[in-house]
Formats: C-alpha cells, structure tokens, sequence
C-alpha cells in the first residue's frame, strides 16, 4: 500500500536515522533476567546442581593433594633408615645441623624406610577420578536444563514481539524502515539468544567456582589465600574501566548493524529501480560508508572488550607466581605439605580462570544487552488503541458508508483532511480521484482504522466504526491495493488466503470472475504452481488479478480498490471492469484511480483536492460543470488527442 505519512518513499528513503540513546545497562540487564521469573523452579534445580558439580570439582585437587603427599613421603622415607620412628629421624637431623630437612619432616608423615604406598595411592586416585565424573555428570544435566529454560525464554520473547508486531499501529511502520524492524526482531533476538546461553552457565559455574575455591583456599592456608585475593579488587577494577570504555561500542555496532538491513532490505526491494537510474555506483557508496562504520563499531567494541582477557591472565600469573614463591618458602620450613602447597595452586588457578571468565564475558553480556535494549524499544513501543468492550457489530450489512466532519493529519502542524463529509449508499460505486497527495489512500486507509481520526466519525452501516473491533470492520471489507503482494505458497493458498476454509469451487469460481483461470489453466502444474513471496515468476498483471481474485472469494460487503487495474493490459482491464461490475451490485465500492477511464460508470466521483471535496457528481455531470475533475480529464486525454 503508498504511504502517505512520516517516513514513507521510495527505495533509497529513510537512509539516514536518529541516533540511539546510550544503553541503561543495568535496568536493561535487569529487564531481561526478569523474563525468566517464570522458571523459578527449574532455575532452583539449575543452581542445586550447579552447587553438587563445582562442590565434587573443589574437591579433586584436595584430594590430588593426598596423592602428592603419598608419593612425596614415601620418596623421603626411603631415604631414612629403618626401624626407627619419625621423631628419632627429625631429632637425628637436627643433631647432624640438617635444619632445613629436619623442618620439611615435620610437616609430613613419614615412615622411615617404607617407600610409596601404591594401595593407597590408588584408592586416593580412584577417588578423584570418581569425584571428577560424577562433577560431570551433574554439570552437564545442569547445562542441558539451563539451555532448556533460556529457550523457552527466547521462545516467549519471539512471541510476544511477534504479537507485538500486530499491534502496532501503521505509523510506526511507517517511521521505521523494514530492514531495521527485521533486525531487531531476528538479529537482535538471536544475539540475546547467544548471550544467555553463553553467560547464565558460564556466570552460574563462575560465581560458584569462585564462592567454592575460595572455601577450600581458607580451610587450606589462610595466608596464601589473602595473597590470592589481592587479586580481586585488581580485576574488578580493570575490567570496570574496560567495561566503560567497550559499552557504548557496542550499541553503536548493534545500531549500524541495524542501519546496514534496512539499506539493503530496501535496495533489494528496489532493485529494478536503482538499476533504471543508474544509481548503483550511488547505492554502493552508501552501502561502503554504512558498512564501513559497521566494521569500525565491531572492531573498536571487540578490540577493547578483548582486551580484558588478556589482562586478566596477567594478573592471573602474578598471583601464580606470588603463591609458588610464599607456598615453597612455607613448605620448607614445615608450616604446609607439598600436596597442600600443590593443591593451593591449582585452587589459584581455579580461583583466577572463572574470574577471567567472568571478565571476558562482561562484553558479550554488555552486547546482548545492547541488543535487549533495542528489541525493549519495540516491545513499549506506543500500541494502537484497545479495541472497545463491549464492541459493537454490524447486524444487518449492506455496505453504507458515512463519513461524518472527518479530520485526520499525519502531523499535527499539518492537517491533511478537514471536515470531511460524505455518504456512500448501498450498492454504490464511490470512485475517488485527485492529484497526487489529495488524500486519496488516507481516505480509504482511514475506513480500514490503519490510522485513527483526529476527528468526526466514520460509520458502517450506521455503527461507529471506532466502536468495532478491528477483525470484525476489517472481515466485512475486501481491498486490492495498487501494490500487489504474494505469499509463498501456491496460486491456490494466496487465493484462499482472504477465505482459508473456501471450497475448491469457489476457488476455481473466484478465479474465473477474475480472470485467474485464464492464464492458470496454460501453467504446468494448474493451481498448485508455488509463486515464492515476491511473485517473481508470474508476471505483474497476473499477480494483480490473483489479488483481486483473492477479494472476490472473500465476498466483503465493502469492497476498495486502490488503482486495482494499473498493472494489468487494456484488454484484460475491460473484462476485469465487466467482472468486477457485476460483483458490485450488492456491495459499495471504493475505487482509487489515476486512469479517468475506468470509473467513467461510477455512481459517484469524488474530487479531492489537499484532503478536501472539492467535486462530486457523475462523470457527465463531472465534465459540464468545467472544473477540476474536466481539467484532471483534459490533461489526461489532451496529449493522445494532439498525437
């Protein structure tokens, strides 16, 4: 349907957009972690099992701590003499000035002359070997439920925005380009997909991780433990002052890449176009400028974001080598075991890997978020009315139309139709004509409640039509517009698509009425041939007439016809007119047209003039009277007159 509010045009329209404002992370944070409030339960069962698998996974290295004890005291009570206890050895130590080994045997338990014990070297590594399966086990029934509960979310966003969708009024449409509502409803939603998934097990495991080793790092040397954490605050402030610096790179890159579809949504839509007018050295600047700053928001968000992992492994290290130093330096002089000083390690490294993890997920929680922000805008997007309750209905249709002192503007500063009055009886055929802008389309638009009045009433059979629900005003109405659309499917689905439960004999009569019949019948595959969503290969008079075949199986007892016939021969036009002359005899009939030819038998011509009637009468009246429809008619017949 032609647009005639804010932000319509043709293909190359709508280039430049308004800037998003800066990201509120963390109410939008917030918003979107609320949606799962609804799988409280599961979540609870997620984190309980996320508690059992990181408690069985703290435990390994304390018990890898025991083997290394095992081994070590056995390879030191080889070296003692036999048949003496632990203390004689120290003592004997002491007494040879051996300090250094007599401290490092005090922090052991040692059996002088015995070697390793491998029977119990193996029960304690069949142990941890236990301990790190059943930690498995349960991390992965924790990620496989996780996973379930963040599709379901995404599940009941794509569906509330794909209800949303629906509601919105057309002037949002219209303020907004294709290709830009596409993304956010495709691109952005998966990429909050991929954020949750990537993040909530990630951060779950982490956090977990974190509050465990922590745990077990106090229980096991209190001191090396506070040496660990000196690297806590160093990370959190590091990865804040990242963090500030990558944010708004990241709504500029969800932004742009928003901007970037709509280009070239509506570049492919116009193809033929730009290709008419040579515009494509034009279109393709535009896409490498557009492109180009697509690419300078990803690398800068990615470039900055990247750099704390890095980062933090630095500081993971320095805390490693802060621990080996101060754990070696306790081990000799018997404050701890080796397998403690063992275990304390890897704890390091278990405690500053989740941190890092964290760390480096901060930039893809930070772009989900961006992008969360972004399908929020369009879910409190501003709706179109509620339909009112109770509503009214049409009891005895016959398709009578009034329009009772209408006003209605796109803009406010800019009024558009003024009291507008006029009434259509039952069986009439209203054609309205007018230079381009006159409010043609707005009019019709208006008795099909895609806009709302600004004023007066518009009534259907004598029932405010703002008092009906839309589905009830809207079934009682069959329109074909001068932009034909087609759906994927066969010519039989896109008939049927104004009736689904029409029979096949209706089917098959609509199309012959409308002349579909015709050129099905030479098709290989008769109605069942599939047409993609663009109609591409039936050419632009046949999809129109399956379009008008798709209103008469409908059977409205209003019909509009916004140039129905513009893309259809000369010849077909005239039968299409004689078809369409008989289907009009029990139903009113608006007909938008530029060709005066066409509506030479309506009832009643409407001249509208900057959202006014200026005229209206019959065609002979029309043309007598010497005004602006026999001027509009003059100008249209004037140049094959001369020829």
């Amino acid at each position: 349907m032609p647009r005639r509010g804010p932000g319509g045009g043709g293909p190359m329209a709508g280039m430049g957009m308004p800037a998003e404002k800066s990201l509120n992370f963390g109410p939008s944070a917030k918003r979107l972690l609320g949606r799962m409030r609804s799988e409280r339960m599961g979540l609870a069962v997620v984190v309980t099992l996320g508690i059992i698998s990181v408690l069985l996974t703290v435990l390994g290295p304390r018990i890898l701590g025991w083997a290394t004890n095992i081994i070590f005291e056995g390879i030191l009570g080889r070296q003692l003499p036999a048949g003496i206890t632990q203390q004689q050895a120290i003592d004997g130590l002491r007494a040879q000035g051996n300090d250094s080994f007599a401290n490092l045997l005090s922090g052991m338990t040692v059996i002088p002359g015995a070697g390793v014990d491998f029977t119990r070297l193996g029960q304690v590594l069949l142990l941890a070997l236990g301990l790190y399966l059943l930690s498995s086990v349960f991390g992965w029934l924790q990620g496989r439920l996780l996973n379930t509960i963040v599709q379901r979310t995404i599940y009941r966003l794509r569906e509330e925005v794909e209800h949303k969708l629906h509601r919105l009024p057309l002037s949002y449409l219209d303020r907004h380009q294709r290709g830009e509502v596409l993304s956010r409803v495709t691109n952005d939603i998966d990429n909050i997909s991929q954020t949750l998934q990537q993040t909530l097990s990630q951060s779950l495991v982490s956090l977990l991780t974190v509050v465990g080793v922590l745990t077990m790092m106090l229980l096991t040397s209190p001191l090396l433990a506070l040496v660990a954490l000196v690297a806590v605050p160093l990370s959190l402030v590091v990865t804040t002052m990242i963090a500030k610096r990558s944010q708004p790179r990241f709504v500029a890159q969800w932004r742009a890449t928003g901007e970037l579809n709509g280009q070239i949504e509506e570049t492919f839509t116009g193809h033929s176009l730009v290709k008419v007018f040579g515009q494509q050295p034009a279109v393709e600047r535009r896409f490498v400028d557009k492109n180009d700053e697509l690419f300078r928001a990803s690398f800068g968000a990615q470039f900055v974001s990247g750099i704390i992992m890095p980062s933090m492994m630095f500081i993971g290290n320095l805390t490693y080598v802060a621990i080996a130093v101060v754990g070696g330096l306790r081990v000799s002089t018997g404050s701890m075991s080796l397998g403690d000083v063992q275990a304390f390690i890897q704890y390091s490294r278990m405690f500053t890997q989740p941190l890092t993890q964290l760390a480096s997920m901060a930039n893809v929680l930070q772009s989900g978020v961006a992008s969360a922000e972004r399908v929020f805008e369009l879910l409190d997007a501003e709706e179109q009315s509620p339909d009112p309750e109770p509503a009214q209905t049409v009891r005895d249709p016959h398709g009578r139309v009034e329009f009772d002192h209408v006003s209605f503007s796109y803009t406010r500063d800019k009024p558009l139709i003024t009291d507008l009055s006029l009434v259509a009886s039952p069986g009439q055929t209203v054609a309205i004509v007018g230079p381009t802008g006159a409010g043609k389309t707005t009019l019709v638009n208006l008795i099909m409640r895609f806009y709302e009045l600004d004023g007066g009433r518009i009534l259907l059979d004598g029932v405010d039509t703002a008092q009906m629900t839309r589905e009830d005003l809207r079934s009682r109405i069959g329109m074909v517009l001068q932009d034909t659309w087609l759906f994927g499917g066969t010519i039989r689905d896109n008939i049927a698509y104004g009736r689904p439960d029409a029979t096949e004999a209706e089917i098959h009569r609509a199309a012959e009425v409308s002349y579909v019949d015709r050129f099905v019948q030479a098709l290989p595959d008769g109605y069942d041939t599939l047409i993609d969503d663009e109609g591409s290969n039936v050419s632009a008079g046949e999809k129109q007439l399956i379009t008008i075949a798709r209103a008469f199986l409908a059977q409205p007892s209003l019909l509009i016809l916004d140039e129905a016939t513009s893309s259809v021969d000369t010849r077909t036009e005239v039968l299409v007119q004689q078809a369409m002359a008989a289907l009009r005899a029990e139903r009113t009939s608006f007909v938008i047209a530029h060709r005066l030819s066409t509506i030479r038998d309506a009832d009643l011509i409407l001249v509208m003039e900057d959202g006014s009637i200026v005229e209206q009468g019959t065609h002979d009246e029309l043309l007598a009277a010497g005004g602006a429809y026999a001027a509009l008619y003059q100008s249209q017949f004037a140049g094959a007159t001369t020829d």
